[in-house]
């Protein structure tokens, strides 16, 4: 593994080439949110007071999801202070842009600004880091589901990116409650448990049946994007002692009208290096990455980027490498055997330990 830098070595040097302008939040990014909402409550209403036919209620619901989904990143962006930076109103447009998602802002801060981006890919210290193989010796869990074969077990794990951003957030309520302080638990319990009794509260009024294209599959859909790019962000990645963004994360590539669907999502080693930058200016960061350490930048087209996820197990070997432990064949990281240039082929990315 190349010579680690943490982020802040690399924004020291790229930052005096930036306007200031570029450190200033974006009110504006709101206008979109602001699309996604009004979106959002008229596919609820068409659902909640007509009979439509079920293929039209597909269509809405697929349009739901893509909505949740993208007001998701934008409540990432905004819990980041770069859209306003006045508290309350951070927290409060947070709220509403990560209600589809159930997720509260106060938990977000904790578990994504502070932890996740202060510790990302640290085996121990980064609650979305996946495990290593001494980990996956102790978890009997983990040691059951990597005794199927490799395709049933790839294709379970893409299936379960449609859940897996719910379930992660309610495991990290779990984990992280008792860190607040107790004067601060039952804000960021009601803001957990807000979302969901207003979208039980839903399916009431409208009827189950109704609700399933209303919340419910919506919500599948949304995990599914959402998960997509958070699977892609860090786990081709090798694990890494120090927190450097060009190490261990990965910036994928997607047309232009996604980037602006998505608010420039796709553009996360350029956030790990300004998480508090808004991703308005991203584009140009990454000119100044490519410019300054190309031999050290990841990227990847999206496509590309999910096949070599199929292809790999999610257990980390010797931190730079990946392992399935039950045939000992490893696969290479990004910097370590995997080239995020070329088409990922699983047979020279395996090697026998």
């Amino acid at each position: 593994m190349k010579d680690l830098h943490s982020f802040g070595w690399y924004a020291s040097r790229i930052t005096p080439h930036l306007s200031k302008d570029f450190f200033k939040p974006v009110p504006a990014r709101l206008w979109g949110g602001f699309a996604y909402l009004l979106v959002v409550v008229a596919g609820l209403l068409a659902i909640g007071l007509f009979d439509l036919h079920i293929i039209i209620n597909i269509v809405i619901a697929g349009v739901l999801g893509a909505s949740y989904a993208a007001m998701g990143f934008l409540g990432h962006e905004i819990l980041h202070g770069t859209v306003v930076k006045t508290a309350w109103l951070r927290n409060f447009l947070g709220a509403v842009a990560f209600w589809p998602l159930s997720t509260g802002p106060r938990l977000w801060r904790k578990w994504h600004n502070m932890n996740h981006h202060v510790h990302t890919q640290h085996d121990e210290k980064d609650p979305d880091a996946w495990p290593n193989h001494e980990k996956w010796i102790q978890n009997s869990l983990l040691r059951t589901i990597y005794r199927l074969p490799f395709g049933v077990r790839a294709f379970f794990s893409f299936l379960s990116l449609s859940v897996q951003f719910s379930m992660h957030g309610l495991k990290m309520f779990i984990e992280y409650i008792k860190d607040f302080n107790p004067k601060n638990r039952p804000a960021v319990l009601l803001q957990t448990v807000l979302p969901w009794a207003t979208w039980i509260g839903i399916m009431f009024w409208m009827g189950p049946v109704k609700w399933l294209f209303a919340f419910l599959f919506p919500l599948l859909i949304a995990n599914f994007i959402v998960m997509s790019y958070i699977s892609t962000n860090h786990r081709l990645n090798p694990l890494t002692p120090v927190n450097d963004p060009l190490a261990n994360s990965l910036t994928v590539t997607v047309p232009k009208w996604v980037d602006v669907l998505h608010f420039n999502f796709s553009y996360h080693t350029e956030h790990h290096l300004f998480p508090s930058m808004s991703p308005k200016y991203y584009p140009i960061i990454k000119q100044h990455i490519k410019k300054m350490w190309p031999e050290r930048y990841h990227e990847m087209k999206m496509s590309n980027a999910m096949k070599a996820l199929w292809n790999t197990p999610r257990i980390y070997y010797k931190d730079n490498e990946l392992i399935d432990p039950h045939k000992k064949n490893t696969f290479g990281t990004l910097g370590n055997g995997l080239d995020g240039a070329k088409q990922p082929d699983p047979e020279v990315m395996k090697k026998t330990v």
